[in-house]
C-alpha cells in the first residue's frame, strides 16, 4: 500500500538558466517523509514517489534541498507544457509514496 500525500506549492527556477522547474514540499510534510523513510535511499538523500499534478502522473523523486530547508521536487517538461506551467505558477501536488517494508 502507499502512503499518498498532498500539497500546494509555487513552481521556481533553479538559477541561472532557469532549466530546473521546481516546488518546494511544506516543512511539516518534508518532516514527515524523514521521519518515516529514513534509512536506505537513493543518492543525495532522494526518496522515490509517483507525482500528479493535474491531469499528468510520473515517477520521480523528492530530495531534500538545505538552501531551502525541505525537499524540493522537479516537475519535468512534458509535464509542464501538458498543464500549462511556468515559473511562479501555483500548483496542487498529489504524491504517492510506495510502501518501503
Amino acid at each position: 500500500m502507499a502512503d499518498e500525500l498532498s500539497f500546494t506549492a509555487r513552481v521556481f527556477t533553479t538559477p541561472g538558466d532557469g532549466a530546473w522547474h521546481m516546488v518546494t514540499l511544506p516543512e511539516g510534510l518534508s518532516d514527515e517523509i524523514e521521519a518515516r523513510y529514513a534509512g536506505p535511499r537513493r543518492g543525495f538523500g532522494a526518496v522515490r514517489v509517483v507525482a500528479r499534478i493535474g491531469g499528468s502522473t510520473w515517477g520521480t523523486s523528492v530530495f531534500p534541498s538545505r538552501a531551502r530547508g525541505a525537499y524540493v521536487m522537479g516537475i519535468k517538461r512534458a509535464v509542464r507544457e501538458a498543464e500549462g506551467i511556468d515559473e511562479g505558477t501555483r500548483v496542487a501536488v498529489s504524491l504517492e509514496i510506495p510502501d518501503l517494508r
